[in-house]
């Protein structure tokens, strides 16, 4: 049995591409579109949400780098020579 693609993606693409229309034979757009976009929609908002909502980034203000502290230098008086 010979393949139509002849080992040619060129050829793969166009024979993929004229057979597109099989997957509305199973999921019915009549049935399906509407909850299909109501599941990119909700993933659409969970992603935006996290986003918005790293630290740093979106609308919210900068969280600001903890400052260092640094204990008090120790200084050491001389003894007196004598």
């Amino acid at each position: 049995m010979q393949t139509p693609f002849h080992g040619s993606p060129w050829a793969y693409a166009q024979t993929a591409k004229e057979q597109d229309y099989k997957i509305w034979l199973v999921v019915n757009p009549s049935t399906w579109l509407m909850p299909i976009l109501f599941a990119v929609l909700i993933i659409a908002l969970l992603v935006h949400t996290y986003a918005i909502n790293l630290p740093g980034r979106g609308f919210a203000k900068p969280v600001a780098a903890p400052v260092a502290v640094v204990a008090p230098a120790v200084v050491v008086a001389p003894a007196p020579a004598g």
